[in-house]
């Protein structure tokens, strides 16, 4: 019994990690069995499960029996979960997006492009106008935001965290929901793809400003563009050219399977190094994959262990950052539901609103507005960012958190109740 002794400090870490995964992954699917009664996804679940798992359930029950399963202090360089547990649960996200991006369908995207850009402009102007005149309001009539944050900071930031969506979990509820390759799915997936660049700039920005160094930001902006350029004219073509030869009795070698590994490791360390989160290089380098036999194998033994194994893993990463005992006082409460209706609304109404407008029906409009309402773990990243830089406070971090949560989860039973997924189908291939 001395095994599970909490006090116990000399574990060596790959036994504390090979317990936290047997640990991550029994939790996940015992929360997801609860949330499919509810009508949630397993990728819901699993948010749910990464902050139930740290400081605000597990570690208030039991704290000392948490902190030994999931070190966290800093000060404790040997067993700091950190260390091992971030570039694992990056390479699962990595992993998925690049899968993201293999399915992503270039062709309806084309099709749909005025859509694609109504939804992402409205998507992102609503909630940005409407977290920027929060931040105002926040800025001169509360504490939220330390001293040190300027306003404009403070504007820039809580109107980019108002208006991501949460792509890594839009896409796995698109996936979840058969809608991968349908016009409302690709429609969401582009528009999300967009915002959560653009919120990653803004955010490069404030970080930038708060930093005193402008030229950061420049250098953000300019290699994202270089680099989906170089990917998308350079690279793509160059892969398709050669795919014959990672092919053989139309399957992918070994050969061709380390290439395409390879390649999304190379996008992802790029677009991570330049100051962007490393799914977008994972993403494009998806979108860069010759389709046919390639696409189809890369998926089909990327895949499982990517989505059982390694992404659990950045959901569990995530919520061992997030303390909802933060939020404990009614006047909190009053500005978390402040952020909530004006996330909702602005999000919501403004990117079905822009559907419609492009001409998409009424029906799959809504849906496509209640997808790109969920923020989920992105939304998370970033107000950590914000939390660990100072630029917002421990209260505005509860309150934000708590958005993120709200409105992931009403993603997927409010779609199910006014849209329904059971009668889209793929449009084909052109």
């Amino acid at each position: 019994m001395i095994f599970f002794d909490p006090l116990m400090n000399n574990v060596s870490l790959a036994v504390q990690f090979f317990l936290q995964i047997a640990v991550i992954l029994l939790a996940c699917r015992i929360v997801g069995a609860i949330a499919a009664r509810f009508g949630q996804p397993q990728v819901v679940a699993e948010m749910i499960t990464g902050v139930l798992l740290g400081p605000s359930l597990f570690g208030m029950l039991a704290p000392e029996l948490q902190q030994w399963l999931f070190p966290w202090d800093k000060t404790q360089k040997l067993r700091d979960t950190s260390c091992y547990l971030f570039p694992a649960s990056q390479l699962g996200l990595a992993l998925y997006m690049f899968i993201v991006g293999m399915e992503f369908r270039v062709d309806i995207v084309s099709k749909r492009l005025k859509s694609s850009i109504a939804v992402s402009v409205a998507g992102m102007a609503a909630p940005f106008l409407l977290g920027a005149g929060l931040a105002w309001v926040f800025f001169h009539h509360t504490d939220l935001f330390p001293e040190k944050t300027k306003l404009s900071e403070a504007m820039l930031f809580l109107g980019a965290s108002m208006c991501i969506t949460a792509f890594p979990m839009l896409a796995r509820i698109i996936h979840f929901k058969g809608l991968a390759g349908t016009t409302m799915g690709t429609v969401a997936i582009g528009a999300g793809a967009i915002d959560d660049a653009t919120a990653w700039i803004l955010l490069a920005i404030v970080l930038a400003s708060f930093d005193d160094n402008i030229s950061h930001a420049l250098y953000n902006v300019g290699g994202a563009a270089g680099f989906v350029t170089v990917t998308l004219v350079v690279i793509r073509p160059l892969l398709a050219r050669f795919s014959s030869l990672m092919i053989q009795d139309e399957k992918l070698t070994d050969a061709g399977l380390v290439i395409g590994l390879a390649m999304m490791s190379l996008g992802a360390w790029f677009t991570d190094m330049i100051g962007l989160h490393a799914v977008f290089g994972a993403f494009i380098m998806g979108a860069a994959m010759p389709r046919g036999i390639m696409v189809r194998d890369l998926a089909a033994r990327i895949q499982p262990l990517a989505v059982s194994l390694l992404l659990p893993l950045f959901f569990t990463y995530s919520g061992l950052n997030t303390k909802i005992g933060l939020l404990n006082t009614w006047f909190l409460w009053a500005m978390c539901l402040a952020v909530l209706l004006a996330a909702v609304m602005g999000k919501w109404l403004a990117c079905t609103l822009a559907a419609r407008a492009t001409g998409i029906s009424s029906r799959e409009a809504m849906g496509i507005g209640i997808l790109m309402n969920a923020r989920g773990l992105m939304e998370l990243i970033i107000i950590n960012i914000g939390l660990q830089r100072g630029i917002i406070s421990e209260g505005l971090f509860a309150t934000l958190v708590i958005m993120a949560v709200v409105t992931t989860l009403m993603a997927s039973p409010i779609f199910e109740r006014l849209v329904g997924s059971g009668a889209y189908k793929p449009e084909p291939e052109q």
